[in-house]
């Protein structure tokens, strides 16, 4: 459940200017790590907010954690499915998929020189897990009962209920190993310095950039194809277009505004400045919510009139530039189980005569004000300018009086939580390609939407059945199901599905590698041409 207050509604390619830490430090020292070609410089305008993998649940930490530190699996280039990486094998040991059973490869080593054995992956699950850090990954393990290590190279699994998903979660950055001589047990590490075994090591990170060299200890499947990664931290979308044009980075990934990605896309040769335009998979998601509680969206009438007016063509046509594609259902496409559900229910064009009949059969005759609540600073630069069109497709009917009202992160997060806000924006960026991750955490125990929506079908029975279920494609039936029930009750409405991008000056290879439904950005793809 990743980033439960770090929703990004906004395309990948759309900046999203995060806060920094103020940090300092050294990584250790890998002088002697030998990469090949040459070193590579990104610039983007996310920023990390944590380099502890233990704190970290937001997409600048989790570009560091992946390719600082080792977990037990990872996702392959271009693959949804886990394989080994630090681990020689694992595997869930009963039918119930609540023993997951993993070998560790032999002579692993952090980049300090340290051993990695199981006390050292027993110690990183069981610190997450004690630290809770509220902006941390702890969330993702509430089925882990315990931790145990027969043998240095072996480490069992214990889960409290059934989760055949475990294997997804330890190969996202929620599973980075560290050294346990390296980390405190019981309180975060503020120096902002990072020891793991991964492909690279943070040599040097600031306020500006953090400088990545290749780990000469690391053992593990990437084969790196460059000398080292420095990524350049931008306050803005401009500045970022104007480095990346200007040749003061390599590439640009995370931070362009829709409208220059969709400007050089369709640009001529000469007017892309010496640069490429390379797009990806992305199952980064946008939703419209709505308070079961409040007094107008609370109204199955009300939502399905919104369901019916819904134009998402125009909205990512004129709004995203076409930096995103309409969304159909609560699992996007490219995700086992992917529908059209809200396609089938309500159309792809809006319907004013069926969203009239709506409205009058839960008794309004009138124009129904509704207020949708979105803020600027999080979401990225194009939130707001979709619930203005939003709110001007629901006026152009006739039956809604709509408005938008924008107010800062902090005020947005204090309004949901209050249930002041009857209908607002969600967005989520998944921590792993299973569609698991795109229902427990919105209709399930606990859920992030605070929206008061609840479906004992969908909590009760199809969600712990799909849970225990490891092969992942005979669940395909259970969430097409339940997509059809969230059409049919309409507590969200998915809006838009977003694409990844990356903005490189010629002579820079590798990055369809790194733009996939995994969300892993495999520095090690990467690679540049002597004379780029």
């Amino acid at each position: 459940m990743r980033k439960r207050d770090q929703w990004l509604a906004a395309p990948i390619g759309a900046g999203l200017t995060t806060a920094l830490l103020a940090l300092a430090g050294c990584g250790t020292d890998d002088s002697g790590a030998a990469g090949h070609g040459e070193p590579v410089v990104m610039g983007t305008t996310d920023g990390v907010k944590a380099t502890d993998p233990a704190a970290g649940y937001d997409p600048g930490s989790w570009l560091l954690f992946n390719n600082v530190f080792q977990s037990l699996l990872s996702f392959p280039k271009g693959g949804t499915t886990p394989e080994p990486e630090a681990a020689k094998s694992c595997d869930f040991t009963d039918a119930g998929s609540k023993v997951y059973r993993c070998t560790l490869k032999d002579g692993l080593k952090f980049s300090n020189g340290d051993p990695l054995t199981s006390k050292d992956v027993k110690f990183s699950f069981d610190r997450t897990k004690r630290i809770k850090d509220k902006n941390g990954p702890a969330v993702m393990f509430s089925a882990l009962d315990k931790v145990e290590t027969p043998d240095a190279k072996t480490v069992v699994f214990r889960l409290k209920a059934a989760d055949a998903t475990f294997p997804m979660k330890i190969a996202s950055g929620a599973g980075s190993i560290v050294d346990h001589t390296q980390y405190p047990a019981d309180r975060l590490r503020t120096d902002g310095k990072a020891v793991g075994s991964g492909v690279y090591t943070l040599k040097d990170y600031s306020r500006d950039q953090a400088a990545f060299g290749v780990n000469g200890s690391y053992k593990g499947p990437a084969k790196v194809k460059n000398s080292g990664m420095t990524v350049k931290f931008f306050r803005s979308s401009d500045k970022l277009k104007k480095a990346v044009q200007g040749g003061d980075v390599d590439l640009a990934y995370r931070g362009l505004a829709m409208k220059d990605i969709a400007h050089l896309g369709n640009a001529s040769l000469k007017q892309q400045h010496g640069t490429q335009v390379i797009e990806g998979g992305s199952a980064e998601v946008m939703h419209l919510v709505f308070n079961l509680k409040d007094p107008v969206a609370g109204k199955l009438g009300v939502r399905k009139a919104v369901a019916y007016l819904l134009d998402r063509s125009t909205l990512v046509r004129d709004v995203y530039q076409r930096t995103a594609e309409p969304l159909y259902s609560v699992v996007p496409a490219g995700i086992t189980g992917h529908s059209t559900s809200f396609f089938n229910a309500y159309g792809d064009r809006p319907q004013p005569e069926k969203a009239k009949q709506a409205l009058r059969a839960a008794g309004f005759d009138r124009k129904v004000p509704l207020t949708l609540w979105a803020t600027p600073d999080r979401f990225g630069p194009g939130t707001v300018a979709a619930f203005e069109e939003i709110a001007q497709q629901l006026n152009a009917s006739g039956l809604f009086d709509a408005k938008v009202r924008s107010v800062p992160t902090e005020d947005y997060d204090k309004g949901v939580s209050d249930g002041r806000f009857g209908v607002y924006v969600r967005g989520w960026v998944p921590d792993y390609p299973d569609p698991d991750n795109f229902t427990q955490p919105f209709f399930g125990k606990d859920s992030v939407l605070a929206n008061h929506y609840s479906s004992p079908e969908i909590s009760g029975r199809l969600l712990p059945k799909t849970a225990d279920q490891q092969d992942r494609g005979a669940t395909k039936t259970d969430f097409r199901a339940l997509q059809d029930i969230v059409a049919k009750d309409v507590p969200v409405i998915p809006i838009w599905q977003g694409k990844q991008y990356a903005v490189a000056r010629n002579g820079v290879s590798g990055l369809e590698w790194t733009l996939d439904a995994s969300t892993v950005f495999r520095f090690w793809e990467i690679s540049k041409a002597a004379d780029a």
